[in-house]
């Protein structure tokens, strides 16, 4: 059983498709398990006008924001293969059977994916060529070069994850930290989805940081030993 977890907030505009294009994949036992974090516009109503009983809707409470919101999603999973899916994005067709057949031999796994504008327009780009994606605990740890909606994992692999530290930032650095310490892991080239890049996204890609170059470092010194402190 596969249960696609999802986290959701104002996503009208795009939400229908890419739910389109997950449940086209599923089987009718998979779940696409979705967190609400309290949208305002028609998020609720577009999803519940696709009548499908594999769609199963978490109302999310305080502290709200988009890591609070994906373990929300990911807390009510019960497959025995968990996927990551941001709301605005687009599965390409051969993205379950391609993870389902690397994670009977792998733990976890993040792939690839096509970055497209707003539109769906291909930019000419790949996630892993702009990020420079490497596999590696350290790598990682430094580059962030893993996206959350391009990873999915055994279930055995929940005891580590959960809960999140209630500091962290971004679910995808978490996520692929703790599983490179403990956890058989393998970066697929190919690329499975359409990473759809606008004015809205929750996180950024090739935006210059916010963040301080002492704040960066502070804060992977804070993922480093929480890590190892949740595996040991």
């Amino acid at each position: 059983m596969i249960s696609v977890c999802m986290a959701s907030y104002n996503g009208a505009i795009f939400i229908k498709q890419q739910a389109v294009s997950i449940l086209n994949q599923l089987g009718l036992e998979d779940e696409l398990i979705i967190s609400d974090d309290g949208s305002k516009d028609n998020t609720l109503e577009i999803l519940a006008s696709l009548n499908d009983s594999r769609i199963k809707i978490y109302h999310h409470s305080a502290p709200h924001g988009v890591v609070s919101n994906f373990e929300n999603a990911i807390k009510h999973a019960s497959g025995d293969y968990i996927f990551l899916s941001d709301q605005d994005d687009i599965w390409l067709s051969n993205k379950k059977e391609k993870c389902l057949s690397c994670l009977q031999e792998y733990d976890f796994i993040s792939h690839n994916a096509f970055i497209v504008d707003e539109h769906g327009v291909l930019s000419g780009k790949d996630y892993f060529s702009l990020r420079r994606t490497r596999y590696g605990y350290w790598h990682n740890l430094w580059k962030m070069g893993y996206l959350g909606c391009c990873m999915a994992f055994r279930r055995e692999c929940l005891k580590d994850i959960l809960p999140f530290p209630k500091e962290i930032l971004w679910h995808d650095m978490w996520i692929a930290s703790v599983l490179h310490l403990k956890y058989k892991g393998r970066l697929l080239d190919d690329e499975l989805i359409l990473y759809r890049r606008h004015g809205d996204n929750a996180s950024p890609t090739t935006q210059k940081s916010q963040y301080s170059w002492r704040f960066k470092f502070q804060y992977r010194n804070y993922i480093f030993w929480h890590s190892l402190k949740r595996v040991l």
